[in-house]
């Protein structure tokens, strides 16, 4: 099976709400996931995902640390998920990749369809203290 490993960044801002993305292209049209994208040959997982933020949303981040790595199986590839919790140096979050994007409270952050794999970090994010 194909393996891709990816990053991805829980940007958070002061109210403790957290940013997700609506893809708009491919087979997961439609569903939200937390941005980010494939690590480059020679980049660490913290520098693929400032490039990745910057390419997607031209906005500079920082990343404080890594919260989970998620293993996940989709029919066509296994993914390999390294999650960090980030927050906006600079920029205003500016779509160029996604469709849509939104905000999300705890309260409110399953009231959006994940993609399979971000499901897992949802939940997580749902009931652990230190995101409260």
């Amino acid at each position: 099976m194909k393996h891709i490993e990816v990053v991805a960044a829980i940007i958070h801002d002061e109210h403790g709400r957290i940013f997700a993305t609506q893809r708009g292209y491919g087979e997961w049209k439609d569903y939200w996931e937390f941005p980010g994208g494939k690590i480059e040959p020679g980049e660490t997982a913290e520098e693929a995902l400032r490039r990745e933020i910057w390419e997607e949303l031209e906005t500079r981040i920082a990343v404080k640390y890594l919260v989970e790595t998620v293993e996940w199986d989709y029919p066509q590839f296994h993914l390999t998920m390294h999650c960090y919790l980030c927050h906006v140096e600079s920029g205003h979050l500016e779509l160029k990749e996604h469709e849509a994007a939104k905000w999300l409270s705890k309260d409110e952050i399953e009231s959006v369809n994940w993609l399979p794999a971000d499901w897992a970090l949802v939940r997580k994010l749902k009931t652990e203290e230190r995101f409260r």
